[in-house]
């Protein structure tokens, strides 16, 4: 029931917005000047035809081909239509539109395997909530690797698929793969001590056993007897503290996985090998494009942007608001500082003297996100991280705060090792890309949400409210607040987050910033002037392009 009630209800609303979106805006726009041709080209059978311009692989191409020959099989067997006429920019959007359904159904069967507990009213709510979370409707990349509740073959394929929507999801791929491997060996590592202490007090218990029937006569015999209870009595509580000490901090639960696993290392070798597989198939990848990315490879370069890490942090709290910004919260935070002082105290110095250090030297600057007005990042780049020398400075206690809170909820219902490999996936993945946009937020916050312990439905409906109110503000604004801009005819339209700049103005030009580096100069200097109107902040531009 709670399946067909989570399709219903996110329905009802993915097909009227998708219907006014396709009458309002019926051209492809943005994005979707790339995307949209490309598809079609694959729909015509062209599959060599790739434009330079995409970044991606093409699995979702494949997935869009494989959902219009569903929509028309009777038509392609007699040759009524062809498969390019009916590939139009709505049917390609309609996409979309069902994987957002599909997903959202996928959601709610990971609530229920993570918290089997939960009742079906509170399980749809929360699922509901989650497919609100953002404007992209049908982001299958999220729940195809969130889908933890299959065999570890079964993810391998997924997590695969994944990464052919988009690279970065061989991170979580592997992310899947490490919590699987650390699952197995703590679990196999708690089975053996239990098994062990059991083993001692059937040990202890035959043996007093055996001593109350034997007459009190010998003193040597006493003496033995003595020796040998004394030495049973050291087992016992030997083997307990050290079953405890192993799970009582991060560093035994390493050094558990580490010994378990080179114990088990054959038997995990063979249950992770399609991972593994992946992972060399991607690092293959690389060594041939010479890059992450397939096209525009210059503007998206691999950069040390370690300031995306204290931006997720912020982003994911402030989008959920119930489980850090209260009261409660915080006064859990200082509780803790105040039990683990004087290490909570160094552990929040040495977070905040990262946090300046790395604001200052790796924040960058894409000319992507200067350069394009149509998306959020650019007002929150310039009106708040820009409104002032000093503010991302300031913003920093915030991040901090925010990781703080992250991994004090985390810690709540994961292993200290979950937390810690969770970080590193969330920074290998941030890190590396030079643009802030806020898509790249999706995945991490997703395994946040869906692993922490908030099952208060106030708490959901709050989130689920302010979900609703950013998406109608940003539908409104991108449906009936166009805008024009003086230096290129069109009309502009303001979305969630982009690409950056419009290359509508040399749509086959495939490397703008290689290929003609004095016109693209030319022209981010004019667009930058007439939205900001002067020329600060170009220089890093140059700078960060190396012109």
């Amino acid at each position: 029931m709670g399946r067909i009630a989570v399709a219903a209800i996110v329905s009802f609303w993915v097909i009227p917005i998708s219907i006014l979106v396709n009458r309002v805006v019926p051209e492809p726009y943005m994005d979707e000047i790339f995307h949209v041709p490309q598809a079609q080209q694959y729909c015509k059978g062209n599959f060599k035809s790739w434009d330079p311009m995409i970044t991606t692989p093409p699995g979702l191409y494949y997935l869009s081909l494989a959902y219009v020959a569903s929509l028309f099989p009777g038509m392609f067997a007699v040759k009524a239509v062809s498969f390019f006429d009916v590939c139009s920019t709505a049917v390609l959007r309609s996409t979309n539109g069902v994987l957002a359904v599909l997903c959202s159904i996928i959601l709610y069967e990971i609530i229920t395997y993570l918290r089997p507990a939960l009742d079906d009213r509170k399980a749809t709510l929360q699922a509901v909530v989650l497919a609100l979370f953002t404007c992209r409707f049908g982001f299958p990349k999220v729940v195809v690797i969130l889908h933890q509740s299959s065999p570890y073959l079964h993810l391998a394929k997924l997590g695969a698929f994944a990464v052919l929507i988009r690279q970065t999801n061989i991170i979580w791929m592997i992310f899947v793969a490490c919590i699987g491997v650390i699952n197995i060996t703590l679990a196999h590592r708690r089975i053996g001590a239990e098994v062990n202490e059991n083993h001692v007090s059937e040990r202890k218990n035959d043996f007093l056993t055996s001593t109350s029937s034997i007459s009190v006569g010998s003193n040597l015999r006493k003496r033995k007897s003595g020796k040998a209870v004394d030495k049973d009595d050291i087992s016992i509580p030997s083997t307990s503290s050290f079953s405890a000490t192993q799970t009582s901090g991060l560093l035994g639960e390493i050094q558990d996985i580490i010994l378990t696993s080179w114990h088990m290392k054959w038997g995990i070798l063979v249950s992770f090998c399609p991972f593994l597989l992946a992972l060399l198939a991607f690092i293959a990848f690389i060594h041939w494009n010479g890059s992450v990315v397939l096209g525009a490879k210059e503007a998206h370069a691999v950069s040390p942007h370690f300031a995306q890490i204290m931006y997720v942090s912020l982003f994911s709290v402030l989008l959920s608001p119930p489980l850090h910004i209260t009261f409660g919260q915080v006064a859990t935070l200082l509780q803790s500082f105040w039990k683990n002082r004087p290490l909570s105290f160094f552990q929040w110095l040495f977070a905040l003297t990262v946090g300046l250090l790395t604001v200052h030297f790796f924040s960058i600057a894409h000319p992507y996100l200067l350069a394009d007005n149509r998306h959020y990042p650019f007002y929150l780049w310039r009106k708040v991280i820009k409104a002032h020398w000093s503010m991302k400075f300031l913003l920093v206690p915030l991040y901090v705060y925010s990781w703080f809170s992250i991994f004090g909820i985390l810690g709540r219902t994961q292993r200290k090792i979950w937390v810690l490999v969770y970080f590193l996936a969330t920074a290998a993945t941030l890190v590396p890309a030079p643009l802030i946009e806020f898509r790249y937020y999706t995945i991490p916050f997703y395994f946040l949400i869906l692993h922490s312990d908030n099952t208060d439905n106030r708490h959901w409906l709050l989130m689920g409210v302010l979900y609703m109110s950013l998406n109608v503000f940003t539908l409104m604004m991108f449906l009936f607040r166009p805008f024009h801009w003086d230096h290129e005819p069109g009309i502009q339209r303001f979305i969630w987050d982009g690409n950056g700049l419009d290359l509508t103005q040399y749509p086959r030009d495939p490397n703008p910033i290689g290929s003609d580096l004095s016109r693209f100069k030319m022209n981010l200097d004019r667009i930058w002037i007439s939205m900001c109107g002067s020329k600060m902040d170009l220089e890093q531009v140059w700078i960060y392009l190396n012109i």
